[in-house]
């Protein structure tokens, strides 16, 4: 089949948290094709990768042929090389990523499969999943046995901040439970390890995010050093480039990249060939929506699958028809062709 058309958009959100989100949120990518079958993908960038998708790179991808992996792997090469002047990490790559996964999409409707049915065979049924947010009392209420709570570091007060909320998500889970921790790069090399001394009773799995993306040795410096808590990291970092980096400087323990962030289904593939290489895990971020849910399970990345359900009682947006949720803690993806979601037109 060849694609006809290619189309982004910014949905209309009503419950993003007010910051970058706000227009540099999720995009929605729709690809066409001449048979009829139209394949959707989910990439960041906002209004940005919106222009980006609409202004170059759709029109590049109009009239190629869309038969196999290996013709969405050349596409991903052609668009990547076209847009390295400005591209080669951030918004360019979102964008790519967006159209990556609504040509993993397309495809697998075009065969009847799911899209882990493309990546290969599915090794995984229903997936461990870790709750992230703020409410963890609710969250167990749901049935999650993992957590990842956020902390921000401001001043030295926040040291007990951070030792209340992993005492209490350790007594609300359980002394078997995973509990991890996500700073947004607001820890340094100091406060990290002051935190895994103060938090050593507390078994914490991971810090996450714990310096920037561009100090990647000195996130490899710390990993011996707060063991054996593992430096997490990696939503943040681009392409497989990205992430050979990453692995020629050892910086992190535990590797997550975006699956709509770091080039689609494609990029997550190639990076996993480097993580296997190295002998990283990789645990994608925000892996239990279906973009990233698909290559879990078709895949070695980790038996884990991150989910975001909120807070209680606060609505959230809900973009995507039939995404799979949580139960019990665990979740997978359906077997229905693609990604097994449709699109909520009314916030287009």
């Amino acid at each position: 089949m060849k694609i006809t058309d290619v189309k982004a958009v910014y949905p209309k959100y009503s419950h993003v948290q007010p910051s970058w989100r706000t227009h540099f949120w999720q995009i929605v990518v729709r690809i066409e094709s001449d048979t009829g079958v139209v394949g959707y993908g989910y990439g960041g960038g906002g209004v940005a990768s919106v222009e980006v998708v609409n202004r170059h790179m759709g029109e590049l991808l109009v009239g190629r042929s869309v038969d196999s992996d290996a013709d969405i792997a050349a596409a991903w090469d052609a668009l990547y090389a076209a847009s390295i002047p400005y591209g080669r990490r951030g918004i360019g790559v979102m964008a790519l990523s967006g159209i990556d996964l609504a040509l993993w999409d397309l495809l697998g409707k075009a065969e009847g499969v799911p899209v882990h049915e493309l990546i290969g065979q599915r090794t995984k049924g229903a997936v461990p999943a870790y709750a992230t947010g703020a409410d963890a009392d609710w969250y167990a209420e749901l049935g999650f046995t993992a957590h990842k709570f956020p902390h921000r570091f401001d001043a030295d007060a926040d040291y007990q901040t951070a030792v209340d909320r992993a005492s209490r998500a350790r007594s609300i889970f359980g002394p078997d439970a995973r509990i991890m921790i996500d700073t947004y790069m607001s820890w340094n090399t100091g406060v990290t390890l002051e935190m895994a001394e103060r938090l050593a009773e507390f078994n914490i799995y991971w810090f996450e995010d714990v310096l920037t993306p561009d100090d990647l040795e000195g996130q490899g410096a710390l990993r011996s050093r707060v063991k054996p808590v593992l430096v997490a990291g990696g939503e943040h970092e681009f392409t497989q480039y990205g992430f050979r980096e990453v692995a020629l400087t050892g910086a992190l323990d535990l590797w997550q990249p975006d699956i709509t962030w770091c080039g689609g289904i494609t990029s997550g593939l190639r990076i996993l060939d480097i993580a296997r290489g190295v002998g990283a895990p990789v645990s994608p971020h925000r892996g239990g929506e279906v973009w990233g849910l698909h290559l879990i399970v078709a895949s070695d990345c980790m038996d884990l699958a991150e989910v975001l359900p909120g807070q209680r009682d606060v609505a959230r947006d809900e973009l995507w028809i039939g995404e799979p949720r949580a139960k019990d803690g665990h979740i997978e993806p359906s077997d229905e062709p693609g990604f097994g979601v449709a699109l909520n037109e009314a916030m287009i």
